[in-house]
């Protein structure tokens, strides 16, 4: 069994910073692919950015150049740096990973972005 932990979220101007995290209950030293996706209301949750073991990341195309994803092994713990948001990126966003075969998500964290 995994816990993911989100946090960092809140309200934030248009063209301002957030710093999420999200704290796993498990080394993490070991998991392959953690993400981070987000959820727009009446939409389907999408794939914000990833990140693997070695480091490797991908990001959805809106957010290359704004946002960078990280992890820390020793932490347990994998941030999402989100710069110059927009009111587009307002969202819940969410923490994914799988481990041992099974699939987990976060409880989920609300960013909004004001005009």
């Amino acid at each position: 069994q995994v816990q993911l932990v989100e946090s960092g979220g809140g309200l934030v101007q248009a063209g301002g910073s957030l710093r999420l995290s999200c704290a796993a209950s498990v080394s993490i030293f070991s998991i392959n692919t953690m993400g981070w996706y987000r959820q727009h209301p009446g939409k389907q949750r999408e794939l914000v950015a990833s990140i693997t073991s070695i480091g490797t990341t991908t990001y959805q195309d809106s957010v290359k150049g704004r946002f960078t994803i990280s992890r820390d092994n020793a932490q347990n713990t994998v941030y999402l740096q989100m710069n110059s948001l927009t009111p587009e990126d307002t969202a819940v966003y969410y923490c994914k990973t799988t481990y041992q075969g099974r699939l987990y998500w976060g409880q989920g964290t609300q960013v909004t972005v004001s005009s």
